[in-house]
């Protein structure tokens, strides 16, 4: 696949049509069916302006998902949707309490939401001849979930005794639902990883009881695990975030802490990178990943309408090609327009002006 050198994170904002759908579905309004069909519609939209925007490879968005993450752990056997003492704890804000507990061996099964999701976006790529990208939680993720809340991590080790059999499954699971996703045409797969962006923020990590040093081998190990032995063809990529939810922040620091695991070790093609103001640290730690692989620098801030100089994109650009080949660099927003159902706090025309913006300046340095 030829690298472009400007990209998109994935998620956009819900459009209004599905919002009311979905609270008519919650209502028993409507059915399943008529739910699907309007988010088979929105989608089908949303590609269309994906195209018209210039980009080459397209997503569907995540309209269909509730979060980023969660949906999918709760497509694998063995899952069960469930409610954390707490919700997720951004900077301004917390999130509802869903959380996913282990209640036997988790499996991939072919009825997997995700697998589902992807291949009608696959029909309708396939016909417009872009390609289509499905990006799915990090297995770390879900490594990392099942241990966030005290009681379901007393239930994870009830069911796992054994850490290095949880991770083995993890993996394992995964590493179906790559395949199956490949089998129904998809050779490219984004990982979404916001573990590395938590294990940065030290003094969150002494807050909640998290040793940097002995996640960090496992959360490499259970991604590399997943990933590996997969097709040659099949393009395998990482976006590393600090949290994204309704326009603010969970995490911050510096990627020095986690380089010399995620960076140097972790087997993708390309680094999706959080990178758009101060909480994000500087270029230095990029230098750890090897040259041959795409770094994607996301310098646009999704979480806010107001629209970025493109000279001081360019000049950060620059910057960044002092630790890594500007070859191997590519420009993107940090994160998606709608990590979860909510939203960032901006518009739709908002959304795409961030795109165009993206596009158009990185055509001034990869002309």
């Amino acid at each position: 696949m030829t690298e472009l050198h400007y990209d998109i994170v994935g998620s956009f904002l819900r459009p209004e049509t599905i919002k009311a759908a979905k609270e008519k579905f919650a209502a028993n309004e409507i059915t399943q069916e008529e739910l699907t069909n309007i988010e088979n519609q929105e989608i089908e939209k949303l590609v269309d302006q994906e195209i018209e925007a210039g980009l080459k490879v397209v997503t569907d968005g995540e309209l269909r998902r509730r979060y980023w993450h969660l949906d999918t752990f709760w497509g694998f056997d063995g899952i069960e949707h469930t409610q954390a003492s707490i919700g997720y704890v951004f900077h301004d804000e917390t999130t509802k309490p869903d959380s996913a507990s282990v209640t036997g061996e988790i499996k991939f099964n072919e009825n997997h939401p995700d697998l589902q999701a992807f291949k009608f976006l696959q029909k309708i790529a396939t016909e417009k001849n872009v390609s289509a990208r499905q990006s799915i939680p990090a297995p770390a993720q879900l490594y990392e979930e099942l241990y966030r809340d005290p009681e379901h991590a007393e239930q994870t080790q009830k069911v796992y005794p054994n850490d290095d059999e949880l991770i083995a499954d993890i993996a394992q699971a995964y590493h179906d639902l790559i395949l199956a996703l490949y089998d129904a045409g998809c050779r490219d797969v984004k990982l979404d990883d916001c573990t590395w962006g938590l294990l940065v923020d030290t003094e969150l990590c002494k807050k909640i009881g998290y040793d940097p040093q002995e996640l960090a081998p496992k959360f490499l190990k259970v991604n590399n695990e997943a990933i590996k032995d997969l097709p040659d063809d099949l393009r395998v990529s990482t976006h590393i975030c600090r949290g994204n939810f309704h326009s603010t922040w969970a995490c911050q620091g510096g990627y020095t802490a986690v380089a010399p695991y995620v960076f140097a070790k972790e087997n993708v093609d390309a680094f999706y990178l959080e990178f758009d103001n101060e909480r994000s640290g500087n270029f230095d730690p990029i230098a750890q990943i090897p040259n041959d692989k795409l770094v994607v620098l996301g310098l646009v801030t999704s979480k806010k309408a107001e629209l970025e100089d493109p000279q001081k994109l360019i000049a950060r650009i620059k910057e960044a090609a002092e630790f890594h080949p500007l070859n191997s660099l590519a420009l993107s927003t940090q994160c998606g327009f709608a990590s979860t159902e909510e939203g960032n706090t901006l518009t739709e025309d908002d959304q795409w002006q961030k795109i165009k913006l993206v596009v158009d300046t990185a055509k001034q340095v990869w002309s």
